[in-house]
């Protein structure tokens, strides 16, 4: 039995919103996160999988209005919603994914299923509800995953007629009528300028590692826009060999760099630590080709990293038997 399971979450990663931060706001993100490590926290101790954990944590998450996926995930250019999720499990490199899913309540569980009942990896759109459904899956309106706070958001970025992309404090510095029209003055870290994914990295007591993400996408994109989020290798990765990851930030960078196998593939080639090849890829490679954003990542041994390049990022970890931490800023 492996003493040293862990489970790390992340609820994306951006700029920090000090003109109007609240202590009852940051205080409901602690609260949101601490809730959500403590579910998967439980699963751990109870001998549970992995990738049962992760699957817990970030359903939790798509459920929280105050992230970016499932309920609360941000519009398209369309005012729709498109969800991505993928999920894998690091002792066999099994993995199931799905984009631009509309119906779908919990995508990660849809791309659970793909992982287990599927020899694809990644469906889409039409494909991917129908496989869903016939997984009996829970279906929902679309409406359901609309909130006031995204719906201000997004009608912010059609009046700048932008996607609200890889924002933070020094690309908008000086856009002085972002900063004049803020929508959603209590998140600590301005919507406007965040990368919105959720994700979830666990090592369990047999030893096993699995990484799950999921997102709502980008503010304003245009429909059918696919990041790196259900992509293995970039929004995406576990193999027992070296470690599990689930990134978010600029996704087309994250693609690019195939982000989370980089971390991955350092530990494997170089033979470097898991916060040395986190850190490599995060503040050295990612910045090269303006990659902004952040990942966490969890070794065969337990170590836990959650390196980020932006002010601010949601996140935090619990070991079994320890109260869980959690943090928002650098």
């Amino acid at each position: 039995m492996n003493s040293n399971a862990v489970i790390a979450i992340h609820g994306g990663a951006g700029t920090i919103l000090r003109s109007s931060m609240s202590a009852s706001a940051e205080a409901d993100y602690h609260a949101a996160l601490q809730a959500v490590l403590s579910a998967a926290q439980r699963v751990l101790a109870e001998g549970g999988s992995a990738l049962d954990a992760v699957s817990v944590a970030v359903r939790l998450l798509e459920d929280c209005p105050l992230f970016n996926a499932g309920h609360g995930a941000v519009y398209t250019a369309a005012g729709t919603h498109e969800l991505d999720a993928a999920i894998m499990d690091g002792s066999t490199l099994d993995a199931g994914a799905v984009c631009c899913v509309t119906r779908v309540r919990n995508p990660i569980l849809a791309a659970r299923s793909v992982l287990e009942k599927s020899e694809h990896v990644l469906f889409t759109g039409e494909g991917a509800e129908a496989f869903a459904a016939a997984q009996g899956l829970e279906f929902v309106d679309p409406a359901y995953f609309d909130t006031e706070a995204r719906h201000r958001q997004w009608m912010l970025a059609r009046g700048q007629q932008r996607a609200m992309l890889d924002h933070d404090g020094a690309t908008l510095a000086s856009d002085a009528s972002l900063k004049s029209a803020e929508p959603t003055p209590h998140e600590p870290i301005d919507p406007n300028r965040k990368f919105g994914t959720v994700g979830a990295v666990a090592l369990d007591i047999h030893g096993h590692l699995a990484a799950a993400t999921s997102t709502g996408g980008v503010t304003n994109k245009q429909v059918g826009r696919v990041g790196d989020t259900p992509l293995i290798g970039a929004g995406c990765y576990a193999d027992d060999a070296t470690c599990a990851v689930s990134t978010t930030g600029s996704g087309e960078m994250f693609m690019r760099m195939v982000a989370a196998y980089d971390v991955a593939a350092q530990m494997a080639y170089r033979q470097v630590s898991l916060q040395e090849a986190a850190h490599d890829v995060v503040m050295n490679r990612l910045p090269k080709i303006n990659g902004r954003g952040g990942l966490i990542a969890v070794d065969a041994h337990g170590n836990v990293t959650l390196p980020f390049n932006t002010e601010g990022m949601y996140r935090g970890f619990a070991r079994l038997s320890e109260a869980p931490e959690t943090a928002i800023y650098r």
